[in-house]
C-alpha cells in the first residue's frame, strides 16, 4: 500500500474549510473598486452561490442609499467602503431605506477607522478588510446563513470512477463506513446507480424504498421523508439504497437531486455520493456542486485519459474549490501490464491520494459476505488506508502512525532479559 500526503501542493487554502452553499437569495453588491466589482461577480458563478441571485454594480454606499429610496432591499446588501467618507454616517442613512431581516457585509478599507462595535450596533452582520478575493465574497455571503440559522450544513463527497468495474462503489462504501466508525460522525451513503447500485449488497441491506422513491417523489422531499427512506446499516451510518431493478429507465433532469441533497445536508454532518460513471447532466451537477471530488482509476491507458479529462472539466467548473481528488485502485494484479504510479502522477500533474493494492481474496470476501474491508480483516493495511482517505477527506488530515525506533527491537530484548534476571530465584527443591 503506498499513501502519498501531498496535501500542500495539491491543497491551497484551507482545505478543511467547509463552507456551506446558500438557499435561494438575492444579493446586490454596491462596489468602489474594478477589483472588488471583479471578484463579487466571479463568487455569483461559484457553485456555493448558484441558487443566489447575485448582481453586482459600481457606486458604493452612496449608489446603494440612493438606489433603496425607491425599491426594496434584497436578501443581502454587499457595501463596498474606499475609506473617503465617515462609514458610520453613510451606515446610518443605509439603514433608513433598508427593509427589515435585510442582511448587510461591508468590505472595509484599511483607512476605516470605526470600530468594529459600532458596525455590528448599526447592523453590520459581517465585515471583510479589502481587497477581496472571490472566495472572501463566498465566505462571507455563506457565513450568513449557516451561522444565523444555526443548521447543520453536511459534507457532500462524490466518488466516481474513471472507467467502469475500477471499484469506486467500493471505495465509497468503504470510505462512508470508515467515517461513521472511526470519525464518529453521522453519515449518509447515496446509491446513484438506480439500475446497477451495489450498495444494498456491501452493507448486507435489502431496503423496500430507497433513492428512487424520493426523486420519482410528486412532492418535494423533506427531512421527514428521508427519515422513512433511509435504512439503518450501523449507529452512525445509514443508506439510500439503489433499487436496482430494470422494470423502468432512470432518465432525470440535472437538477432532480438537489431537493434530496439539501433536505439531507440540514441533518447530515457527511454524505457520500456513489455516482455510477456516466456523463449526464444530473451526474456532472451532482460532482460539481459536491465539497470534495474523488476519482477512482486503474493503471491503464483508458483511466489515465478519462481521469485526466475529468480533472480537467471538474477544475475549471470549480475555480474556488480544493481541486478534485483521486486514488489508483487494483494495482499490482497479476500478469496485468500497467502504467506505474509516478508516471500517472507526472500526467495528472498532481498525487494521488491513495494507492490501492490489488487483492482478489480480501476485496471478493468482503462483498460476498456483505462486509466492509476492516470487518473482513481489521488489520490489513488497506484498513489503514481508508481510514486515512477518510480523515484527509473529513478535514482532520492523515493519521500518521509513530515512527518504529531502529534500536526498537533490540531495546525490547534488553528490557525483556533485565525483568527476568531482577525476577526471584526458585530454590532448588
Amino acid at each position: 500500500m503506498t499513501v502519498i500526503n501531498d496535501e500542500e501542493a495539491d491543497d491551497p487554502g484551507h482545505p478543511e474549510e467547509h463552507i456551506a452553499p446558500v438557499p435561494r437569495i438575492s444579493v446586490q453588491a454596491f462596489c468602489e473598486t474594478e477589483k472588488t466589482l471583479a471578484a463579487v461577480t466571479a463568487a455569483g458563478q461559484d457553485r456555493r452561490l448558484a441558487k443566489a441571485h447575485l448582481t453586482a454594480k459600481d457606486g458604493g454606499l452612496a449608489a446603494a442609499i440612493e438606489v433603496y429610496e425607491t425599491m426594496p432591499t434584497p436578501n443581502v446588501i454587499v457595501i463596498e467602503s474606499d475609506g473617503t467618507r465617515d462609514i458610520l454616517e453613510g451606515l446610518d442613512d443605509l439603514a433608513g431605506v433598508c427593509d427589515p431581516g435585510t442582511r448587510v457585509v461591508v468590505i472595509g478599507n484599511p483607512n476605516d477607522t470605526a470600530p468594529y462595535r459600532e458596525l455590528v450596533r448599526r447592523g453590520v452582520n459581517d465585515y471583510v478588510v479589502g481587497p477581496v478575493e472571490t472566495l472572501d465574497v463566498v465566505r462571507s455571503i455563506c457565513s450568513l446563513f449557516s451561522a444565523s440559522e444555526a443548521i447543520i450544513t453536511g459534507r457532500v463527497i462524490a466518488v466516481v470512477g474513471a472507467k467502469g468495474g475500477v471499484g469506486a462503489s467500493t471505495v465509497a462504501h468503504n470510505l462512508a463506513w470508515t467515517i461513521a466508525r472511526d470519525l464518529a460522525l453521522d453519515s449518509v451513503v447515496i446509491d446513484l446507480d438506480l439500475a446497477f447500485g451495489t450498495a444494498g449488497l456491501d452493507y448486507n441491506q435489502d431496503p423496500v424504498q430507497g433513492i428512487a422513491n424520493a426523486v420519482l417523489s410528486q412532492d418535494r422531499p423533506d427531512t421527514a421523508l428521508m427519515e422513512r427512506l433511509l435504512s439503518k446499516c450501523t449507529e452512525r451510518l445509514s443508506l439510500l439504497a439503489a433499487p436496482a431493478t430494470l422494470d423502468r429507465v432512470y432518465d432525470f433532469g440535472a437538477e432532480a437531486f438537489d431537493a434530496i441533497f439539501d433536505t439531507l445536508r440540514m441533518t447530515t454532518p457527511c454524505i457520500v455520493l456513489d455516482v455510477p460513471h456516466q456523463w449526464s447532466g444530473w451526474t456532472r451537477r451532482a460532482l460539481v456542486n459536491a465539497d470534495d471530488i474523488v476519482i477512482v482509476a486503474e493503471p491503464d491507458l483508458a483511466n489515465l485519459r478519462n481521469t485526466k479529462n475529468m480533472l480537467s472539466v471538474l477544475k475549471a467548473a470549480r475555480p474556488n474549490d480544493r481541486p478534485p481528488l483521486y486514488c489508483i485502485n487494483q494495482v499490482g494484479m497479476h500478469k496485468r501490464a500497467e502504467i506505474d504510479v509516478k508516471s500517472f502522477a507526472k500526467t495528472m500533474e498532481s498525487q494521488p491520494i491513495a494507492v490501492i493494492p490489488f487483492d482478489s481474496k480480501l476485496f471478493s470476501t468482503a462483498a460476498n459476505n456483505g462486509q466492509m474491508i476492516a470487518e473482513v480483516s481489521k488489520g490489513h493495511r488497506t484498513t489503514e488506508l481508508f481510514q486515512n482517505m477518510a480523515n484527509r477527506l473529513a478535514g482532520r488530515g492523515e493519521v500518521k502512525k509513530p515512527k518504529r525506533s531502529l534500536f526498537g527491537p533490540l531495546l525490547k530484548k534488553l528490557k525483556s532479559r533485565s525483568s527476568r534476571n531482577s525476577a526471584p530465584h526458585r530454590k532448588a527443591s
